[in-house]
């Protein structure tokens, strides 16, 4: 049997909850069929969307408890499918693992070294003089290497013109420098010729030969360059003087300083650095 209402029954929908017919009287005269509806499905297999959730004491777990929200903090899996952007600080004690690109205004870490990186400027290994930083690989640079204060600069100039104290030299530019002096310096060093002397005087005995110059750089040929001997006998060099007149070497001593005169009947022997 059919139950009817004395009075008319009405029905009011409010914020969250839409009621179908709303606001109509309801005698139960007739069959009507009354929709309530909260905007979204709540069923296991559905995408609820919440504007707000307030979590204070309690959890609140997420996918089948994987994931957990209580009192601020989140424990538990989370993968995210999209973009994320954070407004305050980040602090993770785990690792930080990224598959793309990681793009940053400022990197800096603080572990057993210190490294800054900057978007742009100086960049810092390090924070103490003892620091060791091991690259595996080529190290290019397109600016300045300093590799310590007290060296500024590997030079490659084959002159070594600029006199640089702080600055190192390349294989290339010590080889370079060393085979231009060769050219000059050790031709000259490896110089040992000898002459016979002819009589001239009693204090002169000239030599036919040309003493050799000594390049740029080194001490002028002089006496102290030969070695003379009378007879056999080796002649003292504070006693003598050598000097070159044309095609002719000549050597002149100081008789008082020697003890005793040249003779026509002596035989000079000039061993030293003449040019043939």
């Amino acid at each position: 049997m059919a139950l009817k209402f004395q009075s008319p029954l009405t029905f009011l929908q409010g914020t969250g909850l839409t009621i179908n017919p709303n606001d109509t009287e309801l005698f139960g005269t007739v069959r009507q069929t009354i929709t309530f509806s909260i905007g979204q499905d709540v069923v296991t297999t559905s995408d609820v969307l919440f504007n707000q959730i307030t979590v204070s004491d309690e959890k609140f777990i997420i996918d089948n408890e994987d994931l957990f929200l209580k009192g601020g903090e989140i424990s538990g899996s989370l993968t995210v499918s999209s973009n994320t952007a954070i407004a305050q600080n980040l602090t993770g004690n785990q690792d930080l693992t990224v598959l793309g690109t990681l793009t940053a205004e400022k990197i800096e870490t603080e572990v057993t070294q210190s490294v800054t990186l900057f978007e742009s400027g100086s960049t810092i290994f390090g924070d103490t003089s003892d620091d060791t930083h091991q690259f595996s690989g080529s190290f290019l640079t397109s600016g300045s290497l300093k590799l310590a204060t007290s060296i500024s600069e590997i030079s490659n100039d084959t002159s070594l013109t600029d006199s640089n104290a702080s600055g190192i030299v390349t294989e290339n530019a010590l080889k370079n420098y060393i085979d231009d002096s060769v050219e000059d310096e050790q031709p000259y060093l490896r110089k040992s010729f000898v002459h016979t002397g002819s009589f001239v005087s009693v204090s002169t005995s000239s030599f036919t030969a040309t003493s050799a110059s000594a390049p740029s750089g080194l001490t002028a040929t002089s006496e102290e360059d030969f070695m003379f001997f009378v007879n056999g006998q080796m002649m003292e060099h504070d006693a003598l003087t050598v000097a070159q007149s044309g095609s002719l070497f000549l050597l002149k001593i100081d008789n008082d300083s020697l003890g005793y005169d040249l003779e026509s009947k002596d035989e000079v022997i000039a061993w030293g650095k003449f040019n043939s």
